[in-house]
């Protein structure tokens, strides 16, 4: 009899420090209620690390999350392409279309398996009005979540910049197989410049929570002495209760972007904090840039704004 009470108490006990680690767990962002991530259908039935990237993030914070699984339509003038064509036109937005549904179907499943509150939508729209209903919903969310398009020319990369520059929000580009949410070890790229601050002020959430925040300045590319570098910078973290500290190199490697990534990788990172810099469609075919350059050729989840 006296084990069998021992026995449950000490199930009651371990019940109970399994409610208070789900409590943990789920206030771990407090101030993150609302994730947004898209994913668009193009006929192929692609896998989405940003979906899962999402879920996590929304399990850890107790958000609520809004998928907007989409199909994109081909939009051609019968004029143009005759009865025959508009019939195949017509036959394979459905099969995309359905495609989407089948993917939203399994992050439904998913979603309810995890626990998290999720709300999803299966529009079927062509470029331009699929480009607007992302960005209406980026812009009343907390955080977007995108999956990485390595290819400029293709359109989910479209859909990435317009997110970035468009939204008004802080967006995260996850790249392939980053399927778990973390920000332990931050690194933030730092030039002192409106787009660097106003990505460090979206990110404030996850940097309050991180365990270490690296600082990197790098210079050699762009004159600097104008600005405040990231020692000035880590006096009003650590007035946030951040743990950072403060890296200043040298550019070495080809171009910025390739120091940032060597300095994520050497730190320990899980995420990037990096404001996104626009320029001119011709400027960055023959120049690049280190927003581009991220884009291409990044291996961590990347937090930016504009």
């Amino acid at each position: 009899m006296r084990r069998l009470i021992q026995r449950k108490m000490a199930a009651a006990h371990s019940g109970t420090l399994r409610d208070h680690n789900n409590e943990l767990e789920t206030t771990m962002l407090p101030s993150i209620k609302s994730v947004f991530v898209a994913f668009t259908e193009e006929g192929r039935s692609e896998h989405s690390s940003a979906l899962a990237y999402a879920m996590s993030l929304s399990q850890q914070a107790g958000a609520h999350l809004t998928l907007q699984a989409a199909s994109m339509r081909y939009g051609v003038p019968g004029s143009l392409v005759g009865a025959f064509g508009a019939e195949l036109i017509n036959r394979e937005n459905r099969r995309i279309s359905e495609l989407a549904d089948a993917f939203a179907d399994k992050a439904r499943g998913r979603a309810d398996l995890a626990g998290v509150t999720c709300m999803i939508e299966t529009p079927s729209l062509i470029y331009a009005n699929l480009c607007d209903r992302l960005l209406a919903h980026a812009r009343v969310h907390d955080v977007s979540i995108l999956d990485l398009e390595k290819d400029p020319v293709q359109r989910d990369r479209g859909l990435i910049e317009a997110a970035l520059f468009d939204s008004g929000r802080p967006v995260v580009i996850v790249p392939p197989g980053c399927e778990q949410f973390s920000a332990k070890r931050i690194l933030i790229a730092w030039d002192g410049g409106t787009s660097a601050a106003r990505t460090v002020g979206d990110a404030m959430p996850f940097l309050r929570e991180a365990d270490e925040v690296e600082i990197l300045t790098v210079s050699g590319e762009k004159d600097l002495s104008s600005s405040l570098g990231g020692t000035d910078l880590a006096p009003h973290l650590a007035r946030h209760g951040i743990k950072v500290t403060v890296r200043n190199v040298a550019l070495t490697q080809p171009d910025v972007a390739s120091e940032i990534r060597q300095a994520a990788g050497a730190f320990g990172a899980d995420l990037v904090v990096c404001g996104a810099y626009k320029h001119s469609r011709l400027r960055e075919w023959l120049l690049g840039g280190v927003t581009q350059s991220l884009l291409r050729d990044s291996t961590l989840p990347m937090l930016m704004s504009h």
